[in-house]
């Protein structure tokens, strides 16, 4: 039975079915999980660290949106799209800048991690946001930006006719629409704190899978599997 989601904030409305289109069928339309991030990436970095040190390294990148294009950046392209998505979060930065080799560091790990859950299919793969300690307005507003990140990777690649195909077609484009949507979503005040936090969980459990499908779906586009990339910062000077 589908179910509603809705959350309202200053007269907009954040709806959602669950399961989502896209998706329903492939998870339960129950409760999501709703688990750490720091746990799930297996990282001692985390959303927050990772968006200071791409501002103190003067990236116009922010934390949600780097994970997201990374994620759509290895879907697309695997260990080439990985050494991409580098040079354009940090592209304008100074590359003999010690905040940027910190934050570069930052970036490799959360590179190579995300890559062996995406490429082994681990179960414990996780978007890059903030705590549960953080509002559900703040989480809802980094969701968007990794929503942001995740598009933007896949429309800016090259794109042949059989890509574009793939992209049109089922599931990946119930998933587009829905990230669209997303995008667009505002979470409510704290009065509904709590509804919101529940639609919110199974909104991350959705592109969690989600991105792990669209990495499934796009697997002949990036050629043969290879090991997780070696990024090396020669390329980006």
């Amino acid at each position: 039975m589908r179910q509603r989601r809705e959350s309202i904030a200053k007269g907009r409305m954040w709806p959602f079915a669950w399961p989502p289109g896209a998706l329903r069928g492939i998870i339960p339309a129950g409760p999501a999980w709703n688990l750490n991030k720091r746990t799930m990436m297996g990282l001692t970095i985390d959303h927050h660290e990772l968006d200071a040190a791409l501002r103190r390294c003067g990236s116009t990148w922010n934390a949600g949106q780097a994970h997201g294009l990374l994620c759509s950046r290895l879907a697309l392209a695997g260990a080439d799209g990985a050494s991409r998505w580098l040079a354009q979060v940090l592209a304008g930065t100074d590359p003999g800048n010690t905040l940027r080799t910190e934050c570069e560091a930052l970036l490799n790990a959360l590179c190579t991690a995300t890559w062996q859950q995406l490429a082994e299919r681990q179960s414990d793969f996780m978007l890059l946001l903030p705590d549960d300690d953080d509002s559900v307005q703040v989480r809802a507003e980094a969701m968007g930006q990794w929503c942001e990140g995740f598009l933007h990777g896949l429309v800016s690649e090259t794109h042949g006719d059989q890509l574009r195909e793939r992209l049109a077609g089922e599931p990946l484009s119930d998933i587009i629409k829905d990230m669209l949507e997303i995008t667009r979503g505002t979470a409510g005040d704290e009065a509904e704190a709590e509804e919101d936090d529940d639609a919110f969980s199974e909104l991350v459990e959705y592109l969690r899978v989600a991105a792990q499908l669209t990495y499934e779906e796009l697997a002949e586009f990036r050629g043969p599997a290879s090991t997780a990339p070696r990024i090396e910062s020669a390329m980006l000077h």
